[in-house]
């Protein structure tokens, strides 16, 4: 009768824990507070602890048992044997160092009959004498009751802060696109949630990153284990790190298409994770994973847009018919324009030897400029791979001032003609989105860099006189056309070789031949830069000496009749027809070469070897 009275009694002042403590911010420890003066009211037990069951582990209660060091923690499968077939056992078999002789252990269990919590109390006369009675049982299950609502409690309160915390942060994730906010308040939630814990994050390279929050670059070579683990799984990992004197939890910053980083917490070596933490922290993560896939997707598209608008812009001009000096101007700009270097070359290689474009920059034109050039080069001769080197450096023994480069090579029928190069001082600056960008912008540009160049070949052999050497009339006309709109002055000369019908005829038309050549170099010797010659037909020769006055084109024209007898071989001798022009009179091309024509055959009439000079009483 006197164990029944007893268990009413206890019931109502548990009762009294459940009105004061549920749904409270103290309800996680002040209910043992309360329970233990109720245990000492009805039993006169003086000291008892409680332990929560976490993670297959029976954790001892504190007042700020969330941040504490969670010390002499019970391993359930240690203890599980004990409990086999009751609840109820002396708590030195337990083996716990704090465990007075005469202290017993109460499991407390739900209707599965999985662990709840463990109460661990000194015995008392009047406990041994209750516990014999039938009331026992009323007793554990009233005080499990209490535990399985103040533990719904407990977590639904902390839930809600969880949430709360989540619901905010995830509310700024889906109001921004920003890489370096999404970061910034990742670590915000995490250190809100975890005050007391160091938190960083650990970044995939490939990310675009903006930020003052905290963070480092993934790397496979230096990460620890069970960081790499991490990542490569996609699964939250943990480590008693001693020698950093922490235990490491590694939660993957995981999207619906990859993981983006690693966000690692870093706690005093006897904490011990919660579910219910590592819940929030993988959410948390989660979320970000999300929001910066979210980002990343947006920024690759409006990348991807700009991308083609480039390819296609730079398609679109380099199929305009410009030169390749145009094109290369065209080029250097563009690199410069989306890539942000400090320097860009271009170099076209031909029979083994390098040219560097005048197009490229500065340092290209200097001793430093010619090591990387000597590099890319050697590796173009056994390799047709594109570069991407995100330290140099780190190849070589020598230290050289830029360290981050890309080269691609120009292609003609897949034979490396050239390549572009671009350089910056700083390592990784060039990120890989970059490379595969600039590798289809140049492909793109080598079929027309390509065309330009047989233009330019085609052009060639069309402007030269395949015999001599010298420019073809047509060329010839076209440049004192041009001269004529722009000069002031110039001197236009027409050469006929005395008697070259006999040449041919006693010597032969290979002598012929040699005749034309040997006379070819004589001129293009002595006009030098001062003019244009040509082969203006059969045995006529025509040069233009631009911007020169009547005198200094005879006197030139006299050092020629002079030469052209002495390095012949047979010796020939020429007759020449000379005309000038100024702006003052108003000759058009036709007349200039009508009036050296004229004196031409003035010359030959008047017995060869000499030169005549168009005057204003010839008639035209």
């Amino acid at each position: 009768m006197e164990s029944e009275n007893t268990i009413i009694g206890f019931k109502s002042r548990i009762l009294d824990i459940w009105n004061e403590n549920v749904f409270t911010h103290e309800s996680s420890i002040k209910w043992f507070d309360d329970l233990k003066n109720i245990l000492f009211e009805f039993f006169d037990i003086k000291e008892a602890k409680y332990y929560i069951y976490d993670a297959e582990t029976f954790l001892q209660l504190s007042w700020n048992h969330s941040f504490a060091k969670k010390l002499n923690a019970i391993k359930w499968v240690e203890i599980e044997p004990l409990f086999y077939d009751k609840d109820i056992i002396d708590a030195h078999k337990l083996q716990l160092k704090d465990c007075a002789k005469n202290d017993v252990a109460l499991l407390l269990r739900d209707k599965e009959l999985h662990p709840l919590g463990l109460i661990i109390m000194e015995s008392s006369e009047k406990w041994i004498e209750f516990s014999k009675t039938t009331q026992l049982d009323i007793f554990l299950t009233t005080i499990t009751k209490l535990v399985k609502t103040i533990r719904k409690s407990v977590y639904l309160t902390q839930q809600e802060s969880q949430f709360r915390n989540l619901f905010n942060v995830t509310k700024m994730f889906n109001s921004t696109l920003d890489i370096g906010q999404i970061l910034e308040g990742t670590l915000n939630s995490i250190e809100n949630a975890f005050p007391k814990f160091k938190s960083i994050l650990i970044l995939s390279n490939d990310q675009d990153r903006k930020t003052s929050a905290p963070y480092k670059l993934f790397d496979y070579t230096t990460e620890r284990n069970t960081t790499v683990e991490a990542y490569v799984s996609g699964e939250i990992t943990t480590e008693l790190a001693q020698d950093l004197g922490v235990r490491l939890l590694n939660i993957p910053i995981v999207g619906k298409q990859g993981i983006y980083g690693i966000l690692q917490m870093s706690t005093p070596l006897d904490y011990l994770f919660s579910i219910r933490q590592k819940e929030f922290a993988v959410l948390l993560a989660r979320a970000a994973g999300n929001a910066l896939e979210n980002a990343k997707l947006y920024i690759q598209s409006h990348r991807l847009v700009s991308d083609l608008q480039l390819i296609n812009e730079t398609s679109h001009k380099l199929n305009m018919n410009l030169s390749l000096d145009e094109m290369v101007v065209f080029l250097r700009n563009q690199l410069m324009k989306f890539f942000h270097p400090e320097h860009v070359g271009f170099v076209f290689i031909e029979n083994d030897e390098y040219k560097i474009s005048p197009a490229s920059t500065d340092v290209f034109h200097t001793m430093e400029g010619h090591l990387y050039i000597q590099y890319v080069t050697n590796h173009f001769k056994s390799e047709k791979d594109s570069l991407f080197i995100a330290d140099f450096n780190r190849l070589i023994e020598s230290k050289y001032e830029y360290r981050s480069l890309v080269a691609i090579p120009l292609k003609e029928q897949n034979n490396i003609t050239g390549f572009s190069i671009i350089l910056h001082k700083e390592p990784y600056f060039f990120s890989f989105d970059n490379y595969k960008l600039m590798q289809s912008l140049i492909q793109h540009s080598s079929l027309a860099i390509s065309n330009s160049t047989l233009r330019y070949k085609l052009q060639k052999m069309v402007d030269r006189d395949h015999l001599t050497n010298l420019f073809a009339r047509n060329y010839l006309d076209r440049f004192v056309e041009d001269a004529m709109e722009s000069d002031d002055q110039g001197v236009f000369v027409l050469i006929d070789i005395d008697n070259f019908k006999r040449i041919n005829d006693t010597h032969g038309h290979q002598i012929g031949d040699e005749i034309l050549k040997q006379i070819a170099r004589v001129i293009q010797g002595m006009i030098k830069n001062k003019g244009v010659s040509a082969r203006w037909g059969g045995e006529e020769l025509a040069l233009y000496l631009s911007h020169m006055s009547l005198e200094q084109g005879v006197e030139m024209s006299r050092q020629l009749l002079a030469a052209i007898p002495q390095k012949t071989n047979p010796s020939v001798t020429v007759s020449i027809g000379i005309s000038h022009w100024s702006r003052s009179d108003n000759l058009s091309f036709n007349n200039l070469f009508h009036n050296a024509d004229t004196v031409l055959y003035e010359a030959k009439n008047n017995g060869k070897n000499q030169l005549c000079i168009y005057k204003a009483s010839h008639s035209s």
